[in-house]
Formats: C-alpha cells, sequence, structure tokens
C-alpha cells in the first residue's frame, strides 16, 4: 500500500458536554475554535501556515460552519473551508477529505474535524405546500427515500437486539462498563481536551452500580424477541444510549514538506480510510462494514495487529454487535471509556475517536504500531480510518 502524504502534527477536543449542559450557549464555531488554536500552539505554528479548513457538523442547517470556525480561530482571510455533513460520520469523513486535499496539491496544512452544538440546533421545520397550511416541525430528516428503510434508530437497535437475543442486562453491563472507564482515565484524557466555557473534563461519565442500573427506564422495545425470549427482555434503557451533546475535535494535518519546513516533528501517519454504505435499515453494522474495508484497504490480516481501537458506540447493542462480528472482547475497544460514556455530538463524534486513537497510540505504543477509529451513520453508512505511529 503506497503512504499517503498526510502526517498528523497534533490533535486536540473539547470536553463533551451533554446537551443543555456547559456548551448550551455556544455555537459550534465557538467550541472549535479554541480547540482550533490550542492545536496550532501544541504544533508551534502560526494560523498563517494553515491552508484549509475541513469541518463536519450535522445540525447546523446550512451555512458553512468550518468558515465560522476558520475566522473565529483567527485563520487569514485566504484559508479556504469546506464543512462535510455525513451525519454520525461526518467529523471522521471532513479528516479524510483533507487528507485528499494534501494529497492533490491543494494544500500543504490543512486542521480537519468535527464540531457540534446540538444544544444550540435551529428549529427544523417542512415548508407548506400550499396556501392556508403551517410549518411542520420535525426532529430528524429523512436518510433514505423509502420509509421502510429508514427506521428510527432507537427503535432499529431495540429491533437487532431483540433478532439476536442481546439483552439489556448485556446492554446495560456494556453501558456500566464504560462509565467506569470513562471515570477512571479522567487524568489519562487531560492532555486532549482544551479547557473551554470552565469544563475540562467529559461531563457525563458516571459511576453506576448494576442495581442502579437497572432501575433506569425503558426506552424502546423489540418488535419481537428470540424463540424462548421475551421482546421486554431485550429492551434498551436510558443506560445503553449514547446521549445528546456538544464538542469539537481537530486534527493537524501535514505534508512531510510542509513538516521539514515549518519544523514540525509528527509522530503519527494517517494511513488509510474508507466510507461505505450499508442497509439503511439496520445502520447500525456499517462500522463493522467500514472497518473490514479499512483492514484490507491497509493488508492488514485482522483487528489483532490493532493496538488501539475505538469505535463510537450510539448504542451498546451496536458496541456488543461489532465485538462479536470481529471477534474482539468489549474490554479491548474504547479502552477509556467510549460514546455511550462521553455523549454524542453528532458531527464530532468520528473525529472524537480518532483522537482518542492518537492519544494512546502515542503514550502506549512504539513505532509501527496501528490504531482503528469507526463510527456509524444514519441512512446506512460507516467510516474507518487506520493510522501508523511514525
Amino acid at each position: 500500500m503506497p503512504d499517503t502524504p498526510a502526517l498528523i502534527a497534533a490533535w486536540a477536543r473539547s470536553a463533551v458536554a451533554p446537551h443543555g449542559g456547559a456548551f448550551r450557549a455556544l455555537a459550534a464555531h465557538e467550541i472549535a475554535a479554541p480547540v482550533l488554536q490550542s492545536l496550532l500552539q501544541r504544533a508551534g505554528i502560526s494560523g498563517n501556515s494553515v491552508d484549509a479548513v475541513v469541518l463536519g457538523n450535522a445540525l447546523g442547517a446550512g451555512g458553512n460552519p468550518a468558515r465560522m470556525v476558520a475566522l473565529a480561530a483567527g485563520l487569514p482571510d485566504r484559508c479556504a473551508a469546506l464543512s462535510i455533513d455525513t451525519q454520525c460520520c461526518a467529523g471522521l469523513d471532513a479528516i479524510a477529505v483533507a487528507v485528499g486535499i494534501l494529497a492533490s496539491g491543494q494544500a500543504n496544512v490543512v486542521v480537519a474535524g468535527g464540531a457540534e452544538a446540538w444544544s444550540r440546533a435551529p428549529i427544523r421545520q417542512h415548508r407548506p405546500l400550499h396556501p392556508g397550511e403551517v410549518p411542520v416541525e420535525y426532529d430528524r430528516p429523512a436518510f433514505a427515500p423509502s420509509a421502510a428503510r429508514d427506521p428510527d434508530l432507537l427503535q432499529a437497535a431495540a429491533d437487532y437486539a431483540g433478532a439476536h437475543g442481546i439483552d439489556r442486562l448485556a446492554q446495560d453491563a456494556y453501558a456500566v462498563q464504560s462509565h467506569q472507564r470513562a471515570v477512571e482515565n479522567q487524568t489519562a484524557l487531560q492532555d486532549e481536551i482544551v479547557s473551554i466555557a470552565g469544563l475540562s473534563a467529559d461531563a457525563y461519565p458516571r459511576r453506576l452500580r448494576p442495581s442502579a442500573a437497572a432501575r433506569l427506564p425503558v426506552q424502546a422495545v423489540p418488535q419481537s424477541g428470540p424463540s424462548g425470549v421475551a421482546a421486554e427482555d431485550c429492551a434498551v434503557s436510558t443506560l445503553a444510549i449514547s446521549p445528546r451533546a456538544d464538542g469539537a475535535a481537530l486534527v493537524l494535518l501535514m505534508t512531510p514538506d510542509a513538516c521539514r519546513r515549518l519544523g514540525v516533528h509528527p509522530s503519527v501517519q494517517w494511513r488509510t480510510s474508507v466510507s461505505v454504505g450499508h442497509d439503511p435499515a439496520m445502520p447500525l453494522l456499517a462500522a463493522e462494514v467500514a472497518t473490514r474495508a479499512a483492514l484490507e484497504r491497509a493488508g492488514l490480516a485482522g483487528v489483532q495487529e490493532l493496538g488501539v481501537i475505538e469505535l463510537h458506540d450510539a448504542f451498546a447493542v451496536q458496541g456488543l454487535s461489532y465485538c462479536h462480528a470481529l471477534g474482539l472482547e468489549p474490554a479491548s475497544i474504547n479502552r477509556r471509556g467510549g460514546g455511550i460514556a462521553r455523549g454524542h455530538p453528532i458531527g464530532a463524534s468520528g473525529a472524537i475517536a480518532l483522537v482518542r486513537v492518537l492519544t494512546d497510540l502515542q503514550r502506549l505504543h512504539g513505532p509501527g504500531a496501528w490504531g482503528l477509529a469507526a463510527i456509524a451513520g444514519a441512512g446506512g453508512i460507516g467510516a474507518a480510518a487506520l493510522v501508523q505511529r511514525c
């Protein structure tokens, strides 16, 4: 596999704040701009060196959030800006697009990632078709043209749990472990987090006993369960869902020539990525499909060759399914807590997963070690990226 010309010179993220929490008054660019400024400080370069910003954002409802971030962070007016919306995959896809911009020769230094201000998301309405009709509010757009292939994501997760006999006890145990890891590793995460609005640690993770988890309410029940198992036994509880959240994560990508010219010494190289489609009726499986495709593209035999694996697990049942399909133990992914514990700032979640990979890859592994970030999105799309210690 030929090397790409993309080196990762620095990375950073905000803490993840629950919807209506510490970032409730901040727009996406107000969360991301301090992260971008910190990124440049960490690399020891000025904003004048940045050629472009590529940003994933899912809930901004138009405009160009990447341009807002670039200007708010004080980058020069000449800096190009491109916004990407592939929903949950947007942050990771934005970084892959930035790699392509470097490879094409259009830029030498690019900042890329994702930002989401769910707390400030616009109110959405369908415009009336006829005079006298009123606008109709909606929570989410359609992700497939056929309603039969565009399920409610929560219900789809519950139906998958029912079809495969993944009971609530297993889902809640996975979630409790994710929270426990996140709480125990708050100190280890400090280096990657930029303090914003007084928040310097992910706010949602908490210690939970199984008895307390069992008292949390059910959010969705499968339409049916496997033979001999009641559908209610495979229900999805509040704990087993990655909650709505605000946050941002960015990486600094540079060509080897730019690194030499600016005196930057990167420790990680971008190796490959994929963006794939899967059955929109079961979107949670797309991360698994993307992972397999990325491993094949990189010429790796399997996940056993990876030192760090981060899956943004929007649902506990997704994390369990992913591990089962790839022959992994749940303990081998998201070792400092995953999206279940952090929360889900949609357009930023994939980029946050990559920042987690980069931090642990640099801290815990030597040259040649591989790391993977993966995520699935509404509509049956998946993204995965592989990076390697230089």
